[in-house]
């Protein structure tokens, strides 16, 4: 007689009722686009932002672009929920949620030293609840990539927060949150991780540590920040890029990396965090790629999930929307409802 499987742990029941019980998935009309944002993820905190190189208001201006252009329709963009403390508990713990209530403590994961200094309802309205927001919006757009084969956040991939600890100018692991409430809501089991940021994606590396249903694709310059070697460990596929790297040997590696990948894992979702801090110039990334070569790179991951009809969530900054939605987005899937 086989015997029952063991019962799910106290902590992973409450995980399942949060998730089942959030109000993050929202039933999206088939007249809005697979694209989500909200001009709240734009982050105004009294000059303090433009003290990191960051760009944390370049979500709206691309946005304002797009409109501008004609590529965009306003009425047809997704508007997320914020996270709730319920939400975020699906990853975070307690103690990591209460150490933002202290301004010292955001300060240093932002790294931006004055924010130490305002009150923490100011940092809460003003940087916290805009993180919150994008939270949301990438948890959505998992649900709006197995709906409609693809979907775009444009905002959200903070790649290096993890369930206890933030930093890099990443307060809350959206990735990581996505991808739980993809497991429990849209029946899934296989999700792959394509992080294309300049940086190393510790944050969801650390939360999905030896977790057979994750494959994590990440390549990245490993001579800057944030050199966590515990969290090497857990990349199931790395390439490491030197400074420097150019667009040809770029694209070269990254063409081996997705064969490499396509043998080893069949996901039920991608989730594709498309930094574009690789482009030559960047302060942060410190590799030389052309946008021309950001675009080949964004065509060539969205052609290895649509070549095997894998859903694709795309998490990014502004300029990478820009160059997917005017260069790629509409020939690949050939369907003019892309175009907004």
């Amino acid at each position: 007689m086989a015997s029952s499987p063991p019962a799910p742990a106290p902590a992973e029941i409450l995980r399942r009722n949060r998730i089942l019980s959030s109000k993050l998935y929202l039933d999206v009309p088939s007249s809005k686009a697979p694209v989500v944002y909200s001009p709240t993820y734009d982050i105004a905190f009294m000059g303090m932002e433009k003290l990191h190189p960051f760009d944390s208001a370049k979500w709206g201006r691309i946005c304002k672009y797009l409109t501008k252009e004609g590529h965009l329709q306003k009425t047809r963009v997704v508007e997320p929920l914020e996270a709730s403390k319920e939400d975020l508990l699906v990853v975070h713990t307690e103690a990591y949620l209460n150490s933002l209530k202290s301004s010292f403590r955001v300060a240093a994961i932002v790294e931006v030293p004055p924010v130490a200094f305002v009150p923490n309802w100011v940092v809460q309205r003003k940087l916290l609840h805009p993180f919150r927001k994008q939270v949301g919006g990438s948890i959505l757009s998992a649900k709006l990539a197995l709906e409609r084969g693809w979907a775009i956040n444009v905002g959200g991939g903070f790649h290096h927060c993890s369930a206890e600890e933030g930093g890099g100018f990443c307060a809350y692991a959206d990735i990581s949150l996505c991808i739980q409430f993809a497991f429990v809501r849209l029946n899934i089991s296989r999700v792959m991780i394509i992080d294309l940021d300049a940086h190393q994606g510790n944050g969801h590396e650390k939360d999905f540590a030896n977790d057979e249903r994750v494959y994590i694709l990440d390549m990245y310059n490993a001579g800057i920040y944030p050199f966590d070697f515990a969290a090497k460990r857990y990349i199931d596929q790395k390439v490491e890029l030197a400074s420097g790297t150019k667009t040809d040997e770029y694209l070269e590696q990254l063409d081996k990396a997705l064969e490499v990948a396509k043998s080893r894992f069949q996901p039920q979702l991608i989730v594709y965090n498309a930094g574009t801090d690789i482009l030559d110039g960047d302060p942060l990334g410190r590799l030389k790629i052309t946008p021309e070569g950001v675009v080949i790179r964004d065509e060539k991951v969205f052609r290895f999930a649509k070549d095997q009809n894998i859903p694709l969530l795309m998490l990014t900054s502004g300029e990478a929307l820009l160059l997917i939605f005017l260069q790629f987005v509409p020939p690949s899937y050939g369907s003019d409802d892309v175009l907004l």
